[in-house]
């Protein structure tokens, strides 16, 4: 991996609290992704399963975790099962994890080659009544692939019909939205990464360049970086494009007098960052560009004030949805008819932002979370207001990263990439 290595301390913290909300003689299993095929001998670049990633610090395929707090016998409490590695495995696809190194990495010291999974996983079932499954049940996911996790859970539901079934990602869900500092630490990484990348542009964007040059700048200096590079697919969208919410060709000439939408943003040791910023072509705005852009860097900072423990996220966006309303009516967007005759379901607002204002990041850009729950010390949420405007051809979204504080404002883990419109012009004119 490009990134330095983890301190196991975090793995071993987060499987304590994981085992600690299991029920009394239960196991938990959890599988590594996949390497997707593409066709022939093509594969895509293997992503690890964030669950397992989160409880055992390993990051590579034919992985599987173990956990069995009740178990008997000490050694069994935590078990890794690793793909056996050799030396022409080694020549052929570099280092794999060795029973040693994932020690080092994991905090587990009982590790089995995964032939033996079976066998093993078969005893702890003679001594457990329960088996926690890992589902995905993320409010965005869509799967339609049958991954590694859901064939296993089918092949053990045949296997071992009279065990009960529990769920972990209830327990994930609530575990994973709260950040330890060491978590905190590697999104701030990622984020300062984000932020070299970002620098880069300001110096870089010129009339007549292409939204794919831009791609090419910012994946340069992620890499560089230690950094797999983008943590989601790349928004570079000028012009006109900044109106559809998720652009991502990014194959348009960036013309003198337009905006360019960014939504860009870099990964480190797995851990998401998340930015959106929105630079003139020219490297000056235009007066109504200007009132906008500072229409919505005024939502966002007012936004980002109430994101404090106890807050409630669907009320947190009601009272968003009114600062937003007020900014529009400035700038004749709407008018209080608009606004007085608003459908209740869809307000007049949701015409300019008909997005959400935030939602938590953490492994994955839409990390866990459950919505319905208040607003804890130590969750990042991201703040993204946007306002639209076809009939203008621009788009700006504004977006940074923030870290609930047990009292006061949120830390802004963005707080150094610049945003402020002075800001951003003076660099891009130096």
């Amino acid at each position: 991996m490009k990134y330095h290595q983890i301190n196991s301390a975090l793995f071993v913290k987060n499987r304590r609290k994981f085992m600690a909300e299991m029920k009394p003689n239960s196991v938990a299993v959890f599988n590594s992704n996949d390497i997707y095929p593409i066709s022939a001998d093509s594969t895509l670049p293997f992503a690890q399963h964030r669950d397992i990633f989160y409880l055992s610090g390993v990051d590579q395929e034919e992985s599987v975790l173990l956990l069995f707090p009740d178990a008997p016998y000490e050694h069994q409490r935590e078990i890794l099962f690793l793909r056996e590695t050799n030396d022409h495995i080694a020549v052929w696809e570099g280092e794999k994890l060795t029973k040693e190194r994932a020690f080092q990495v994991s905090g587990i010291r009982t590790v089995y080659w995964l032939q033996d999974f079976h066998k093993i996983l078969n005893e702890m079932m003679t001594y457990a009544d329960t088996m926690y499954i890992n589902t995905n049940e993320h409010y965005r996911a869509t799967v339609e692939t049958e991954t590694r996790e859901a064939r296993f859970v089918k092949w053990w539901k045949e296997r071992y019909p009279a065990h009960n079934v529990a769920k972990s990602n209830p327990i994930l869900q609530r575990l994973r939205s709260v950040k330890e500092s060491e978590e905190i630490d590697l999104i701030q990484h990622a984020c300062d990464i984000t932020e070299k990348g970002f620098r880069r542009l300001l110096g870089f964007v010129k009339p007549n360049v292409t939204e794919y040059e831009i791609e090419a700048e910012l994946a340069h200096e992620f890499i560089r970086n230690r950094s797999k590079g983008f943590a989601y697919t790349p928004i570079i969208a000028s012009g006109n494009n900044a109106n559809v919410l998720h652009y991502i060709e990014n194959n348009q000439q960036c013309k003198d007098g337009d905006l360019i939408l960014l939504d860009v943003a870099a990964e480190y040791a797995n851990y998401s960052s998340d930015m959106t910023r929105t630079i003139p072509v020219s490297g000056r705005f235009s007066e109504r560009q200007k009132a906008v852009y500072n229409a919505v860097l005024r939502v966002k900072n007012e936004a980002t004030k109430m994101l404090t423990p106890g807050t409630l996220w669907k009320q947190y966006h009601v009272e968003v949805g009114k600062i937003m309303t007020s900014e529009l009516l400035g700038l004749g967007l709407l008018d209080k008819a608009d606004v007085q005759n608003e459908n209740p379901e869809w307000p007049a607002y949701k015409k300019y932002f008909m997005h959400g204002t935030s939602h938590h990041m953490g492994l994955d850009t839409h990390d866990y979370g459950l919505l319905h729950e208040p607003m804890k010390a130590n969750m990042v949420f991201t703040v993204e207001p946007g306002i639209y405007i076809p009939n203008e051809k621009f788009g700006i979204r504004l977006e940074d990263n923030v870290v609930v504080q047990e009292k006061g404002e949120p830390f802004n883990l963005m707080r150094n990439i610049p945003v402020e419109v002075d800001e951003i012009e003076t660099l891009m004119n130096e």
